[in-house]
């Protein structure tokens, strides 16, 4: 399905003290089936307010937003999200955390065994079989992450929707998931939307790079598409001359045509 989330003239304002603040303006996005997107863009320019509202946590000013043809009015099973802060309860396991998602979702229609077997599936999805038994507080932070990712998916979900997941981690462990994102993503043909800060990290994911002009009202500036073949290889990559121009045209973008007001 081509228009599998479609966005069509979506605002969105806020009240404040000193009054209408218009964080995002006359955004128009459509993103395929299995399609993996990356927001872009200076801090302060939306990502996260575009992510929140396909997420259904905030409602827009105007416009309109679609997900599978049905709109979006609230958060739903149908978009598992997953934050920079992996956000586990600190009281229960790994497997406790990802099963208190799996039971919201299925337990109507499923019994204890069928919602244990889906628990255990998600958690092997990320490698963490063997940390099932684990508190939060006795794993890494990237193990931290992988329980969140375990979450979203083991609800289902039409759109995995990811809130620079990995930008509080270190770059080998940053690097180590995003290799295992891909290849999560290509078993599972998730439809996927992330917020990142990382040009490197966007090129490397992509299939469209969405790039946000700066706010107030910001908007969005242009869509790059990254068309490097899948499966992708991050040493393979490094010196190749497609990967290298697409590089520097989000850089471009970023740093020329839409610098940040602070660095003026």
């Amino acid at each position: 399905m081509k228009n599998y989330v479609h966005v069509e003239n979506v605002q969105m304002s806020f009240d404040t003290r000193k009054g209408r603040f218009v964080a995002l303006k006359d955004i128009n996005l459509s993103i395929a089936r299995g399609e993996f997107i990356t927001l872009i863009g200076h801090s302060g320019c939306g990502k996260s307010t575009l992510l929140n509202l396909v997420a259904g946590l905030l409602m827009p000013t105007d416009g309109i937003l679609l997900c599978a043809k049905r709109e979006i009015g609230g958060p739903g099973p149908d978009r598992g999200v997953v934050f920079q802060n992996h956000s586990l309860l600190p009281w229960l396991t790994c497997f406790e955390n990802v099963h208190l998602a799996v039971e919201r979702v299925f337990s109507a229609n499923e019994d204890k065994a069928q919602l244990r077997i889906r628990t255990h599936a998600a958690l092997a999805l990320v490698h963490l079989t063997h940390a099932e038994d684990k508190y939060p507080h006795e794993i890494s932070g990237g193990m931290k992450q992988r329980v969140g990712i375990a979450r979203a998916l083991s609800m289902q979900p039409k759109v995995l929707l990811m809130d620079e997941p990995f930008g509080a981690l270190d770059a080998l462990t940053r690097a180590q998931l995003q290799d295992e994102l891909l290849k999560i993503v290509a078993k599972t043909n998730s439809t996927v939307i992330m917020v990142t800060h990382d040009v490197d990290e966007a090129v490397l994911l992509s299939d469209r790079i969405v790039m946000m002009t700066n706010g107030p009202a910001a908007t969005i500036g242009e869509i790059l598409e990254v068309n490097l073949s899948r499966p992708r290889n991050r040493l393979e990559l490094a010196g190749d001359p497609e990967y290298m121009r697409l590089r520097s045209e989000v850089l471009r973008f970023l740093y020329e045509r839409h610098a940040h007001p602070l660095a003026a």
